[in-house]
């Protein structure tokens, strides 16, 4: 492995950080001033860039950016005494992959070091998506069934509902039924109905005749004609007003049409695809909606699996969101590590796949260094998942400290003595309750969790003290033979975790 390099016109600094690095087992290699390191650079090069940013000569910024044009893969830790907003832009905007402002914690300097080092070690390679992005991502089985159904319906003309949860990608999968359909070469409009004020509504749909309204200074073509030979997707289509419910009926049932104004009769050549995130079914008993219309709109009904439902997906559509999220800022994609991605898939993520985009949007922009860790997303995370709306099969609860932790009161979390138990025992594997235990010691620890070994500690040896009972129905005697500790420490162990169902042999 190559020397971490130091560049700093502080002697003290550079002393500091060699002690605290060669303690690490980390070979060094110290520069005064940014001159002699560029010079250095023609011959070789190191593992990480840890650089003041004010020296005399060339700055650390100038450093930052002769380093990024040259070696665009190698870390670079901008340290100063300066830490003002400007400085930490700059450093940022110059591709840093952190920012540490003097005087610094030793510690957490080195830490940093370790993370950045972390990051260089690793394949550079960023993994890109295929020359073609598909329309529509997922391999979960629920989205297979989708799939399938949009072949089915590729060559027909069919009225199509489609339902699904915000953000699980409806407009898509209509656009995708354009796509494969006969009536591909010709226009798709999308229009979403909540978002027209009523009044204006019924003209974005059918136009206005010039003179129809206060306004209508020249005739205007509504979102049928325009769609005329193709297909008008009209999304939340169970909050249409009911009184335009009834003209939306008509043209589905004689293909007919009047402009907002006019007299003479438009015939209307389009496939209508509706969408809702509603209970459309509901609405019509609560009599918002019209039943004949509903009929009409659900000739065939496709419907979108949440986010929840297709977890397995999580990890293309991240890779694939990090990649265009770059792609359109103009930078490195990042990385998930192997712990945040699978916090990321034990997400309850209300706002299905919208929302993914947009963490990962944030991600791109916020999170220091290329590789994410679950200490680098969005702290409301885990304050959701604490919140208790987790039911995925990865739950990252944000615990409670520790004197009131217990198995009753988070018998939903991941750690809980119950899902140890289930780990003990076997269920998902071999190897399952380890996973389960990192994850959860992950989000303890970036939730600010404090005395984890303890907390943790004690669930461990309360899961393999109530399944050595249950193995030997109580029998705490035989139950400490069979875990290798001594019958006094059994019989402590079991008071302090507050265990029933022991007995004396």
């Amino acid at each position: 492995m190559k020397p971490i390099w130091i560049v700093d016109d502080d002697e003290s600094i550079r002393w500091v950080l060699e002690k605290a690095l060669a303690r690490e087992n980390l070979a060094t290699k110290s520069f005064a001033n940014a001159r002699d390191a560029i010079a250095a650079l023609e011959y070789e090069t190191p593992q990480v860039l840890v650089s003041d940013i004010r020296m005399p000569g060339d700055s650390g910024l100038d450093l930052l950016q002769l380093v990024k044009s040259r070696f665009p893969g190698l870390p670079v830790i901008i340290i100063t005494a300066f830490s003002d907003l400007d400085s930490a832009v700059a450093a940022f905007q110059g591709g840093a992959f952190e920012y540490l402002a003097k005087p610094f914690d030793i510690d957490k300097a080195v830490e940093l070091i370790r993370r950045a080092l972390d990051e260089s070690l690793r394949e550079t390679s960023v993994e890109s998506g295929p020359a073609e992005t598909p329309e529509i991502l997922g391999q979960a089985p629920a989205m297979q069934e989708v799939f399938r159904a949009i072949g089915r319906l590729s060559q027909s003309n069919v009225t199509v509902l489609i339902t699904g949860e915000s953000g699980s990608g409806k407009e898509l999968v209509a656009r995708a039924l354009h796509k494969h359909s006969p009536r591909a070469a010709q226009p798709f409009i999308a229009l979403n109905t909540a978002a027209i004020p009523k009044d204006l509504l019924e003209s974005e749909l059918f136009g206005h005749e010039r003179g129809a309204f206060t306004g209508a200074q020249t005739t205007r073509r509504g979102r049928f004609e325009q769609a005329e030979g193709g297909t008008l997707f009209l999304d939340e289509i169970g909050d249409m007003p009911f009184d335009l419910q009834t003209r939306l009926l008509r043209v589905l049932s004689d293909g007919h049409f009047y402009r907002v104004g006019g007299h003479q009769p438009l015939k209307a050549n389009v496939r209508v695809i509706t969408a809702t995130h509603q209970n459309l079914e509901q609405r019509v008993r609560d009599g918002l909606f019209r039943e004949d219309l509903f009929h009409r709109l659900n000739v065939i009904r496709l419907r979108l699996p949440s986010l929840r439902e297709r977890r397995e997906d999580i990890p293309i559509l991240v890779r694939h969101f990090l990649v265009q999220s770059a792609k359109q800022l103009g930078v490195e994609a990042k990385r998930m590590s192997d712990a945040a991605l699978q916090f990321l898939c034990g997400l309850e993520l209300p706002g299905n796949v919208r929302q993914l985009e947009n963490l990962c949007n944030w991600i791109t922009v916020m999170a220091p260094g290329q590789t994410v860790e679950i200490k680098d997303l969005p702290l409301e995370l885990s304050q959701e998942q604490g919140s208790g709306a987790a039911g995925g099969t990865v739950a990252a609860a944000a615990p409670a400290p520790a004197e009131s932790y217990s198995a009753q009161q988070h018998h939903g979390t991941v750690t809980s003595v119950a899902t140890l138990e289930s780990g003990v025992n076997g269920a998902g594997g071999p190897d399952a309750w380890l996973a389960l235990l990192e994850t959860q010691a992950a989000s303890m620890l970036s939730g600010g969790q404090q005395e984890v070994m303890a907390v943790l500690g004690r669930q461990f040896e309360s899961a393999l003290i109530r399944t050595a009972l249950k193995h030997t129905h109580g029998r705490k005697n035989d139950a400490a033979v069979r875990l290798g500790i001594g019958r006094n420490t059994i019989t402590r162990k079991i008071a302090e975790l507050g265990i029933d169902g022991a007995k004396d042999d």
